[in-house]
């Protein structure tokens, strides 16, 4: 992507406050550092500047979810601890092996490869304790797998972990995980680390454990969280765009496809260059947007490349739009699209170029 704006919309990434979030995450567990999330381009931020930002100031460690996002982590940090979150293949031991690349074990057919392997290999293992999604279940199952590892003279067994699915919105079912899990640590033999807080459970519970080394920091890095937080964290994207045209739309005439809104006097009428292949939805329509401190409301269909704001005379061509991240926040766009917020902020499309910034600063 080129580093001039020919299109004038981009999503403003502040480092100040992706720091911040880190270090008030830190301050609720009693971890030297946590594990930040980087999977899905940092959640739509930008994987390899946000990384930089962090590893400039002494973080050693990330997680991913692919082989291809931790490569691409590879490609720029050399020494760079890399946790593949997500499934490894037993025909892709090698490329894990060669550079250097944490793989989860999670069941018994890539426990089985693991074993037969004779490669240099880096693992923790996961255990599932209620979301049903990756990782082993049964205790005989978890004891075999960990003695196995352990025996493996060229395999280093280096955390064994789990995943909460409702530490953010129901801490019954989050007891419930926490007890099952704590019945396995009698399995977990030597100096082996432990991290089971996502980024809910760093906030709401990990200062109460006492046996996690670590804790995986993973929406609320960016500024994001299911759950308040008081005093809320910082949000790290800002999705902005600037007036195109403005023109009078006349009575009788109508904006956009399908003629869905048809003013009924003359009105102001302002497009903006941003649309559903930006990942500003069609479900947008109806909101609002920031011009000058104010919100103007969305009409007509939102388009591929544009959409429509009506105005009034304040406005002009060329004039800065705030779609969220100012007025109106990313949780309300995500309350008006039923969805959660950083669904909203990985929907955002690569198409639409990230410019990094620290505290108010505006491009």
């Amino acid at each position: 992507m080129s580093d001039i704006l020919y299109r004038k919309t981009w999503a403003e990434i502040d480092l100040d406050h992706l720091l911040e979030n880190y270090e008030r995450a830190k301050k609720a567990t009693r971890h030297e550092q946590i594990i930040p999330v980087i999977k899905a381009d940092a959640y739509g931020h930008g994987a390899i500047p946000v990384m930089r930002h962090l590893y400039d100031r002494g973080v050693s460690m990330c997680a991913v979810s692919l082989i291809e996002e931790a490569l691409e982590l590879r490609n720029h940090f050399a020494d760079l601890d890399i946790l593949l979150l997500g499934p490894v293949l037993s025909d892709q031991l090698e490329v894990c092996s060669a550079h250097d690349l944490i793989m989860t074990i999670y069941d018994g057919h890539i426990l089985s490869a693991v074993l037969a392997s004779d490669l240099p290999l880096r693992c923790h293992l996961k255990i599932d304790t209620g979301m049903s999604r990756y990782g082993f279940i049964g205790k005989e199952e978890i004891r075999h797998a960990i003695r196995g590892l352990k025996q493996k003279k060229n395999v280093r067994l280096e955390a064994v972990y789990t995943h909460f699915s409702t530490a953010d919105v129901d801490e019954t079912y989050y007891r419930k995980q926490l007890e099952r899990f704590k019945t396995f640590l009698p399995l977990i033999e030597g100096k082996i680390g432990i991290h089971v807080g996502n980024s809910a459970a760093v906030f709401k519970y990990e200062k109460d454990y006492d046996f996690t080394t670590h804790a995986r920091l993973g929406c609320s890095l960016y500024g994001l969280s299911a759950f308040p937080i008081d005093p809320p964290l910082q949000g790290v994207m800002r999705l902005k765009s600037r007036v195109a045209q403005v023109k009078t739309v006349s009575k009788g005439s109508c904006v956009g496809y399908g003629a869905t809104y048809c003013p009924t006097t003359d009105e102001r009428i302002a497009i903006l260059p941003i649309g559903y292949a930006d990942g500003f939805l069609r479900t947008n329509a109806g909101g609002d947007v920031e011009i000058h401190g104010k919100r103007y409301p969305l009409v007509g269909r939102i388009c591929m490349d544009a959409c429509f704001v009506k105005v009034d005379d304040t406005v002009r061509k060329n004039d800065l739009v705030t779609l969220f991240g100012g007025l109106i926040s990313v949780d309300e766009v995500a309350k008006r699209l039923d969805t959660i917020n950083y669904e909203v902020c990985t929907s955002i499309s690569a198409r639409v170029p990230r410019i990094y910034v620290k505290g108010s600063e505006t491009p």
